[in-house]
């Protein structure tokens, strides 16, 4: 995983100035400590940090192909590299270095832009053709490598984050408002918004070709479920449970691969203790480092459950203790990274985790992200069972709520994280009189949110797990809370239940093997027998989240007491600061406190948008 940056003259004008490029990758430097690269060629500029992982040696970038026709630059991992690079040697290609991702140069001598189908791997990479002066970029499956872009005054700008976009001198700050009306309504902003006025993300799945000044986007892979549901060929669950193991072994053997020492992260529940598990088995005579965080609150604390499976596949453990104070003192540098406000102060924490894990001499770490979004593992799949065995009497606000729903996602009785009908009243009192009286024109709710013929004649559990892949996992789990909060310690996290090939075979697995009755995550706690300790399977869905906004108001901090002021909320002009003051007065009460499972820490957004606007210095809303 490193940091990558560009630029293209799209009017081909020359106008590529080395200085801006080192800026701009200067910006990246916690996505690549170890090296820098760049390379300038008429109109396209790359610059690139880099964090060393597999060949250490010889695999700086940039990148070229045996003639020095083609360029690149890649943040992230081919994991399938060795069986690519046997199949390019065997048709004469010849390789510079043992770098996993120089087979994207001969991939794309061989099939275009097609390489993508034969990739298995988490990556953003592009790639300069200069014989067709074609540039193209693209974007992994899942959306674990990010990769931002805009144009300026014929300038298309690309990087890993958008800090260092906003370096180029053309780029100019502001806030987009349909982005933070997404990070308000959904669980994070969802591609291509950004929090940035005019800087786009590169969906998931996607790719760009920039060809004579003309920029084009496609998709080249979505989660497709089955419609309707049927027992694939009449397969049992012993099939199932079978080849899933086989899978994800598979999986997380393509991840151990390395030239660093690669260690996991222990939250004490099901997901990433079968990930410690199966790198016992695969490495049984290898030792390796574990991570979990210790909150102080032990309401909220797993490590009872982290040393039990630390001590089940003999790690060398890291107990990181976690107080209320580390979050106040964490907050700023979490925003800086994440690049969004936040709904909950959990990052904090992950930061805390990958600073002890890059301390510890591990670049490497495994996380189990995923794996509720491919098995139920969510109270929402739940409440989808219970709803669908109910009936609610038709009312005026059920009648309203069905027309919204209807538009959003094709579907009037499905009720992704809260009653948008009601929410549309909280987001009118929570932002100032100004935004208010023109909400429609940046509501995200009025825009296209998810591609509705995904979701149509879906399984409910289906349309539930397609929804959370797009809204949930990529602009959040492995966004601000995964990718960004690993890579500010340039550390690389990797996810085995995010394999290509594994969620493929997990999109024909019957949803009534994923949630059994009202058992989540059914399939996988039977894959996970005889792997995992029967306490971790058997125990009861532990929500993951840190302590909310009532937490940090006790502390009495001048600093968040100062950017919650009803002063600097109407000088900032966003939110209506009697609407803050009243959330503050509730949030402040004593004993009051949010649950975080199905409530909004409203007050946890205005504050961290109010960091992001200090820390990125983005102007008050006039």
């Amino acid at each position: 995983m490193c940091g990558l940056a560009g630029c293209m003259d799209l009017r081909k004008e020359h106008r590529i100035e080395e200085g801006i490029l080192r800026k701009m990758a200067d910006a990246l430097i916690h996505r690549g400590p170890d090296s820098s690269g760049f390379y300038i060629e008429s109109n396209i500029g790359f610059g690139f940090r880099r964090l060393s992982i597999i060949d250490l040696q010889t695999g700086d970038q940039p990148l070229f192909n045996e003639d020095r026709s083609l360029a690149l630059i890649c943040n992230g991992e081919i994991y399938n590299h060795v069986e690519l690079r046997r199949e390019l040697e065997e048709k004469g290609h010849i390789f510079s270095s043992r770098s996993d991702v120089e087979v994207l140069l001969h991939l794309y001598e061989e099939h275009g832009e097609e390489l993508l189908q034969k990739l298995n791997g988490q990556f953003a990479f592009a790639i300069y053709d200069c014989r067709e002066r074609t540039l193209f970029l693209a974007r992994d499956h899942f959306g674990i490598c990010p990769l931002c872009y805009t144009v300026a005054d014929g300038l298309l700008i690309f990087a890993s984050e958008a800090k260092a976009i906003l370096q180029h001198p053309l780029v100019l700050r502001a806030v987009d408002l349909t982005g933070l009306d997404q990070a308000l309504s959904l669980p994070g902003p969802i591609s291509p918004r950004t929090l940035f006025k005019n800087i786009a993300a590169l969906p998931p799945a996607h790719c760009m070709t920039v060809r004579n000044g003309e920029i084009k986007i496609r998709e080249y892979w979505d989660l497709d479920y089955p419609v309707g549901e049927r027992l694939q060929d009449g397969k049992g669950e012993g099939y199932y449970e079978e080849r899933l193991r086989e899978l994800f072994e598979k999986s997380v053997q393509y991840r151990l691969q390395a030239d660093v020492p690669v260690g996991f992260f222990l939250s004490g529940g099901l997901d990433s203790s079968m990930i410690a598990a199966m790198i016992r088995r695969i490495s049984p005579g290898v030792q390796r480092h574990s991570f979990s965080i210790n909150f102080a609150d032990p309401t909220i604390c797993e490590s009872r459950y982290q040393r039990l499976m630390s001590q089940w596949v003999d790690s060398i453990h890291h107990d990181i203790p976690f107080y209320e104070s580390d979050i106040l003192s964490r907050l700023s540098e979490t925003v800086y990274h994440a690049e969004c406000p936040l709904k909950e102060s959990y990052n904090t924490a992950s930061l805390a985790l990958s600073r002890e894990t890059r301390r510890s001499g591990v670049a490497v770490v495994l996380n189990g992200e995923g794996a509720d979004e491919l098995f139920g593992g969510y109270v929402g799949y739940r409440f989808d069972k219970r709803r669908a065995a109910s009936t609610r009497p038709y009312d005026i606000d059920s009648a309203l709520g069905n027309e919204i729903r209807e538009r959003i996602w094709g579907d009037p009785h499905l009720r992704y994280e809260k009653d948008e009908y009601v929410f549309e009243e909280v987001k009118a009192m929570l932002y100032s009189h100004k935004l208010s009286e023109h909400l429609d024109s940046f509501d995200c709710f009025n825009f296209r949110i998810i591609d509705q013929d995904r979701i149509a004649g879906r399984h409910p559990v289906h349309k539930r797990s397609y929804l959370d892949f797009k809204l949930r996992l990529a602009g959040h789990l492995i966004a601000d809370h995964g990718d960004r909060m690993a890579m500010a310690n340039s550390v690389e996290a990797r996810y085995p239940f995010l394999d290509i090939n594994l969620v493929e075979f997990c999109r024909e697995i019957p949803a009534d093997f994923k949630l059994n009755g009202f058992h989540e995550k059914w399939i996988l706690k039977k894959a996970a027998e005889g792997l995992v300790p029967r306490e971790i399977i058997e125990r009861e869905k532990f929500p993951f989240v840190g302590p909310g906004t009532p937490t940090l108001l006790r502390q009495k901090s001048e600093w968040v007491e100062d950017l919650l002021s009803y002063e600097t909320i109407k000088a900032q002009g966003y939110f209506n600061p009697e609407t803050v003051e009243l959330l503050k007065r509730k949030y402040s009460n004593p004993g009051a406190s949010i649950n975080q499972t199905l409530e909004d820490d409203l007050l946890m957004v205005v504050l961290t948008f109010g960091v992001l606007l200090d820390t990125f210095q983005l102007p008050a809303l006039n």
